[in-house]
């Protein structure tokens, strides 16, 4: 497996109620029809830089006020234009040709999102902890068990639950992404998460979502791991 066939394999994939950031192009909300291309090129560059790294942080499916503009997983779009108060758009791609796919002059964006792109709080956490705990930014990746984006009926911009079925297709492409950087230890983000994976025989730590209250238990969870003491599984 190379990065290259990966990513087919990914620009491959579609499903109703599926949003595939580097296949499908919204004339709603995405800036240009070269959308896919850029959140693809996106993707590829930031695999390409984090072909060594020891640890994959895996979430539940990909949202969309992340991945969903920026290619990325758990990684905001506001994170790659330079609009993040913490973290540095070179963290995740290097110098690089840092572009929005959102369309600042849709109806369906705030203000905020217009004039930064959007933001994940997740996000936020996940990276934040991830830099305050000195981890190489290109020692990690991140990822979700279904990478692509669910979301609900006649609603683009909102996030559902990925079923059975789609989990089992996610699951596929992590073991790929595994192919890519064999050696990685993987840390499962939220105890769903942890579940799906050790269902599918993928040995995990796990670590509480951020999201719900659990930024706090997350990040001394991140610490505890991070700092070479005695995890609890």
């Amino acid at each position: 497996m190379d990065i290259n066939t990966f990513l087919d394999k990914l620009q491959a994939y579609h499903s109703e109620l599926v949003f595939n950031p580097w296949r499908d192009y919204d004339p709603d909300c995405d800036i240009t029809s070269q959308a896919p291309a850029i959140r693809s090129a996106n993707l590829r560059r930031y695999l390409e830089l984090r072909t060594k790294a020891h640890y994959l942080f895996i979430a539940e499916a990909l949202g969309y006020q992340g991945g969903h503009f920026s290619g990325v997983a758990i990684t905001s779009e506001r994170i790659l234009l330079g609009q993040h108060k913490d973290v540095q758009p070179e963290s995740v791609l290097g110098e690089w040709n840092y572009q929005r796919t959102s369309n600042p002059e849709s109806a369906l964006l705030n203000p905020s999102q217009k004039a930064k792109g959007f933001n994940e709080p997740t996000d936020t956490v996940v990276w934040n902890a991830l830099n305050r705990h000195g981890l190489a930014a290109f020692d990690v990746i991140l990822w979700n068990i279904f990478p692509f984006h669910p979301h609900k009926a006649g609603k683009l911009l909102s996030n559902r639950t990925p079923s059975t079925a789609e989990l089992d297709i996610g699951v596929g492409y992590a073991k790929m992404l595994l192919e890519l950087a064999p050696k990685m230890q993987i840390v499962a983000i939220g105890q769903k998460a942890a579940d799906t994976l050790r269902r599918y025989g993928i040995d995990c730590v796990a670590v509480r979502h951020p999201s719900m209250g659990g930024a706090e238990t997350f990040k001394a969870q991140v610490a505890k791991l991070l700092g070479g003491g005695v995890y609890d599984r």
